[in-house]
């Protein structure tokens, strides 16, 4: 399943949404808003906003990771709108019956969800 949403993501209900009823392993990886001090300042907030056909992307994302690990399911979320420090930006998460394909299904499953090209990115510093 793919989701883009300005909505927060909850971490409570993440595991019910995933497909796991023949895995062994669940894997999940939240990716969060982290204070970075750059030549602009600290990090105050990021604004996120889809551009093209931004669901298409995360959904051959999923295809990839579905094509390349031994994969019962996997889940992958991005937010779009105003995010402030430690809110989930992303998710990625992946069941299958061995850890090892669930783990680096994850693995590049994060990789190419920061190098989207549909997720326009500006950060704002105070």
């Amino acid at each position: 399943m793919v989701i883009i949403s300005p909505e927060p993501i909850d971490p409570a209900k993440v595991y019910d949404m995933i497909a796991a009823s023949n895995a062994g392993s669940v894997v999940v990886h939240y990716a969060v808003v982290k204070p970075m001090a750059g030549t602009g300042g600290t990090t105050s907030h990021i604004n996120y906003a889809a551009s093209g056909d931004a669901e298409a992307e995360l959904q051959g994302i999923a295809d990839t990771l579905a094509a390349q690990f031994s994969v019962e399911d996997t889940l992958l979320i991005r937010r779009t709108g105003q995010l402030g420090l430690g809110e989930i930006i992303s998710l990625v998460a992946a069941s299958s019956s061995n850890s090892e394909d669930a783990f680096e299904a994850c693995k590049l499953g994060i990789s190419r969800l920061k190098k989207m090209k549909t997720i326009v990115k500006n950060e704002v510093c105070i």
